[in-house]
């Protein structure tokens, strides 16, 4: 909700498409509150930004016309708001509105379609009959309501002196001073009822004199308050809307950063004491450790990572130990053969003209038809939905198959897919099908991209819920899983120096076994490139019988992974070691490695 109230106030002229778009992303939501929230949000972007304002009355009528009770009512609401900011120039709006009289059942929605109604019933054909719908009902309403039917109901009469409209204010008036105990209710009536009855010019000047138009206040905040808020977005300032430094208590952070200071002269202390090893890290001796034999010097992923490993000796180095790449990361090289993969050859030229993907070529077709069943025909009423997310130019795309096996047509097919670990969501949600006649079937290809408001909280998972809608079936749901040979990126590698500062960096490494037999190590190498995981080195590990492969590839919208896979060629077995800022990426990017191995 937070959110929605920063919106508003960093909303501008220049960038209220982007809001008013996320704004209707979140109309759509299953949360009730939220969604109602957002509509308002709508409203009030249009009366403090006057340009925007067709904008916004455009995205509103868009929801009105899904039809959603609580979204319709909200509409009305704010668009009344819209009419007081904006009187006499966007009233062309009104008939679709009347068209949603029926939907209709909350106060503050009847009250504000009542208004407009009265306010403009010189221009509405037909306003004695939709204000008689209401007051069919009049008693029963709350005061709210019964206020505004009141009000409306003499205006009119005063623009409207027809005697349909007579008997109307007649019943209104007696109704509202006879047999009502609302005070409120009874001392309007009369008022109007004295003014109607001696002076009905005197009742025009006090009923319908014009009103000062509304403003949203609420989203004015002084220009340096702004401008620190802005320095200040990302924390409770941005919430509370104060300077973090009025809520913040100076002696608390003054003690915390003396305790951090004290605990960082003594890590410096003790680091400055240990021994240092020859690759420059401290290094921990033993007491009275027998003298072992000097092991092999281990030439892995130098600090040259791109150099030649024949122009210099390495540097004596400790025994190789099961630990892990940290043992090998001192003095450590790479020959020519070893250096990054040439880049990979430029996608095909996208079609202009084609939004989801090309037309399904016959090897498309027979790809579709592997497609693993999402939506089984008895689940989906006949219809049977099959599909998997893949990378294609680039891109993520939702590969789908639809086949029609019910009694009718089905058309109006829409995507929509719930909160997820890396904000997948459709760039758009219609999947361009056509109409599904009985007993046929179509492919499409449904771009995925990235969508804050879709992006989930806690640790990662593959999992992906996903909702389709038709026109004539309704609403299906059904799980599926996010891939992630569809998620590591084509341009994903980096250079060797990098990949050993950032090994260095990154916390203790999560390691599994593979069941996996690799004799040929190119062939291994290229199976993983094709995977989108690029192997920087190759190295043996001397006095093991090991080779020792370095890669790295990129997760979409996760960040970069490290990886070092050790194995003994046709020997079952390779040992996968991984790091990352994000560690809960693990099992899903080792499997993404054993997927392509196998």
């Amino acid at each position: 909700m937070e959110k929605l109230e920063i919106m508003i106030k960093l909303a501008s002229e220049k960038n209220i498409d982007q809001v008013l778009l996320e704004f209707k992303e979140y109309a759509q939501e299953i949360d009730v509150d939220f969604v109602r929230k957002a509509v308002r949000a709508i409203g009030r972007c249009a009366v403090s930004l006057e340009k925007a304002a067709q904008r916004c009355i455009s995205v509103l009528l868009e929801l009105i016309q899904t039809k959603v009770n609580y979204v319709v009512q909200e509409a009305v609401i704010v668009i009344k708001d819209i009419f007081r900011r904006y009187p006499n120039q966007y009233e062309s709006i009104i008939a679709q509105l009347c068209e949603n009289l029926e939907s209709l059942d909350e106060p503050e929605a009847k009250a504000s379609m009542i208004w407009i109604i009265g306010e403009y019933a010189e221009r509405i054909d037909n306003a004695d009959e939709l204000l008689e719908t209401f007051l069919e009902t009049f008693p029963e309403e709350t005061s709210m309501v019964q206020l505004q039917l009141l009000t409306a109901t003499v205006k009119l009469f005063l623009k409207k002196p027809t005697d349909s409209v007579q008997r109307m204010i007649q019943l209104v008036l007696s109704c509202a001073t006879n047999e009502t105990d609302n005070p409120d209710l009874r001392d309007r009536a009369y008022v109007y009822w004295r003014l109607l009855s001696t002076d009905p010019e005197a009742a025009k000047d006090v009923v319908l004199t014009s009103k000062p138009v509304i403003s949203d206040d609420a989203a004015t905040l002084e220009p340096g308050l702004l401008k620190i808020l802005m320095e200040q977005i990302s924390t409770l300032a941005s919430v509370y809307q104060k300077p973090a430094d009025t809520f913040v208590s100076r002696q608390r952070l003054a003690v915390q950063t003396v305790d951090n200071v004290g605990a960082l002269d003594a890590v410096e202390l003790a680091a400055s004491s240990a021994p240092v090893s020859d690759n420059g890290v401290s290094a921990a001796v033993p007491a009275a450790a027998p003298v072992a034999a000097a092991a092999p010097a281990v030439d892995l992923l130098g600090d040259d990572l791109l150099g030649d490993s024949s122009t210099a000796a390495a540097p004596a180095q400790p025994p190789a130990s099961a630990a892990g790449l940290d043992d090998l990361l001192g003095g450590l090289s790479v020959s020519a053969a070893a250096a990054a993969p040439a880049p990979a050859p430029p996608p095909a030229a996208a079609d202009p003209f084609d939004m989801f993907g090309a037309a399904p070529s016959p090897v498309a077709t027979a790809a579709a038809a592997s497609l693993p069943v999402l939506l089984s025909g008895e689940k989906g009423k006949g219809l049977t939905v099959s599909g998997k997310l893949r990378r294609s130019n680039g891109r993520i795309v939702y590969q789908l198959s639809i086949a029609n096996a019910s009694a009718g047509a089905v058309d109006g097919f829409m995507l929509q897919v719930n909160n997820n670990s890396f904000g997948l969501a459709p760039a758009d949600q219609v999947v361009a099908v056509g109409s599904l006649a009985p007993g046929t079937s179509n492919t499409a290809q449904v771009v995925m991209t990235y969508n804050p408001a879709k992006h989930g909280q806690g640790s990662v998972s593959t999992r992906l819920q996903v909702a389709m809608r038709t026109n004539q079936l309704g609403v299906f749901y059904w799980d599926d899983t996010i891939p992630m040979s569809a998620l590591l990126e084509e341009h994903g590698t980096i250079d060797g120096q990098t990949f050993l500062n950032t090994w260095r960096t990154l916390p203790q490494e999560v390691t599994q076994r593979l069941d996996t037999t690799i004799s040929d190590i190119e062939a291994a190498k290229a199976k993983l490139q094709a995977s989108n995981i690029f192997v920087l080195a190759h190295r043996p590990v001397p006095g093991t019988g090991q080779d020792a492969l370095y890669a790295t590839g990129r997760v979409f919208q996760a960040g970069q992974v490290l990886l070092e896979l050790r194995l003994v060629r046709g020997t079952p077995g390779v040992d996968v070691a991984f790091k990352s800022e994000r560690q809960d990426l693990a099992d899903a990017v080792i499997g993404a490695v054993r997927s392509s191995l196998s």
